[in-house]
């Protein structure tokens, strides 16, 4: 892993579920709702939890096939369990999704900083904006980008780039904040430097083995190793 002293960026693009919010109970009970709907016996929080990380479509087919690799399946998942676990995710979404520690204090200190801030998710845009009106964290975000916005989501570059054009920087001067190994790729294919959190939704990977710009411990310690030019 490269140094951790502060550096200069001139933008943040932060992963949403598993960096600034721990969206595994609201997900746990959509897809319980959805498991109830098709007959099937109902998975634990943690077992949810270790779906999480590839968007709505990929996450149904990991729990209903039981297994991380059903992601790389590209057939959609059936139609019936897709549209189950939509109604039930609209009304449990932001119910019980909460920052995780750290999370308020590092937002509010980046803007302190000026410094421009988009969120990358490939969570559905809309899912997206509700769960940030509702957790207090739209205020903070000068782009969006949601999971159906764009023809490719993350592990691609395309989310990230697209959230530079937008705040009128190059990914080069970007750094992308987040949980997992998807974040990471998006990151490095994009140019941008990358920080990573050892919590959240990595899908089974450390992210301590990759070699990113720094390994933080919450979005306050991320905040601290920046400078704005």
């Amino acid at each position: 892993m490269a140094g951790v002293a502060p550096f200069a960026v001139h933008a943040v693009l932060l992963d949403l579920d598993g960096t600034l919010l721990d969206t595994a109970p609201d997900i746990h009970a959509a897809a319980c709702g959805m498991l109830r709907d098709l007959g099937r016996p109902e998975l634990s929080l943690a077992e949810i939890r270790g779906y999480v990380g590839r968007g709505i479509p990929n996450l149904i087919k990991r729990v209903i096939a039981g297994t991380l690799e059903a992601a790389d399946d590209p057939a959609p998942p059936p139609p019936d369990a897709l549209a189950s676990f939509k109604r039930h995710y609209a009304d449990a979404n932001g119910r019980s999704a909460q920052p995780f520690p750290g999370v308020m204090q590092g937002l509010a200190a980046l803007k302190a900083m000026g410094l421009p801030l988009a969120v990358i998710t490939n969570k559905a845009g809309a899912f997206t904006l509700p769960l940030l009106e509702r957790t207090g964290l739209a205020s903070y975000f000068d782009a969006v980008v949601s999971g159906d916005l764009l023809p490719r989501a993350k592990p691609d570059a395309m989310p990230l780039v697209w959230a530079c054009g937008r705040l009128g920087i190059s990914p080069a001067d970007a750094l992308m904040i987040g949980d997992s190994l998807h974040d990471f790729h998006a990151g490095r294919a994009a140019g941008c430097r990358v920080f990573l959190v050892p919590y959240g939704y990595n899908e089974g990977r450390d992210v301590r083995d990759l070699d990113c710009d720094a390994i933080v411990s919450s979005i306050e310690d991320a905040a601290q190793r920046l400078s704005y030019p």
